[in-house]
């Protein structure tokens, strides 16, 4: 349902590629979740490798992902993300580089490892058709996590979640920090359905902002001032340094400054979103 001219570019790929079969599904409602449904729903094959927008598989994406499947080493397979710059400046290189970083992605492996294993999630991920008629779709009631509510389904049914990292695809980041900041609300509401799979990435922005809003509540009281003035010039200061190598490795000092920015960005938005959600749920269930 969009109008960014994609039906007309579809139906232009299918008229120079007639042998292959490509039905496109409307999806009134307009979400990820929805449009990831109605497109299971009117398959045919036995496998389902999803691929969304902003990315661009590898050649051997596909063939990869039935490999795997076909060896049976995950009941869900998937690979990294090569993460580039949505737009060609300083601030979305920054962007891209603090997306593919440890300090701001925390241990999201399909960000960063060179090693196969078995995981938590993977972006996008390929399945046999007959896993959905198991555990059921994809949760429409989350317009972000989609995915992560899945695979946490998955793996509650005993299933694997499998990452190979010579699956690859390009994926395009967040091309500024407004876009990037809108981060955090949907994963409260995951996370509230399955409190047990919290992981330390998780837990740390939020209590990162909680810590900043209790010393500035208690800031009429000195030392709570100079304890805040230290937590954030510490923390700056650890991005800085973390920041520095990867522009050199990339030659590029331009972006120094952008790293941490952006990874702030993602940690207090992640830990505001996060705790706005819990709070507003908990106002909600006492009415």
């Amino acid at each position: 349902m969009s109008t960014d001219q994609t039906r007309a570019r579809v139906e232009a790929f299918k008229s120079q590629h007639s042998g292959l079969v490509i039905q496109v599904i409307d999806n009134p409602k307009r979400i990820i979740p929805a449009a990831l449904n109605r497109a299971i729903r009117a398959s045919t094959g036995k496998i389902i490798v999803r691929l969304d927008a902003h990315s661009i598989p590898d050649d051997t994406f596909v063939e990869r992902c039935v490999a795997d499947l076909a060896a049976g080493k995950g009941d869900n397979v998937g690979g990294i993300w090569l993460v580039t710059a949505g737009r060609d400046t300083w601030m979305a290189k920054a962007i891209a580089a603090a997306a593919a970083h440890p300090l701001g992605v925390g241990d999201a492996l399909y960000r960063f490892t060179d090693k196969a294993a078995e995981v938590d999630t993977v972006p996008f991920g390929s399945f046999y058709r007959s896993t959905f008629d198991q555990i059921g779709f994809f949760d429409e009631s989350l317009l972000t996590n989609e995915d992560y509510e899945y695979n946490t389904r998955l793996r509650q049914h005993g299933g694997k979640v499998w990452l190979n990292p010579q699956i690859r695809s390009v994926y395009f980041s967040r091309p500024d920090l407004p876009s990037l900041a809108r981060y955090g609300y949907w994963k409260w509401q995951m996370l509230r359905r399955y409190p047990k799979t919290v992981r330390w990435r998780q837990a740390l922005p939020p209590l990162f902002v909680l810590s900043i809003i209790g010393l500035i509540l208690f800031s009429f009281w000195r030392p709570a001032r100079w304890l805040l003035v230290i937590e954030i010039v510490g923390y700056f200061m650890i991005l800085a340094a973390a920041a520095f190598p990867i522009a050199v490795r990339k030659k590029d000092l331009k972006i120094w400054p952008g790293i941490p920015l952006a990874i702030a960005c993602m940690h207090l938005s992640w830990g505001s979103g996060f705790l706005w959600s819990a709070l507003t749920s908990i106002i909600q269930r006492e009415k």
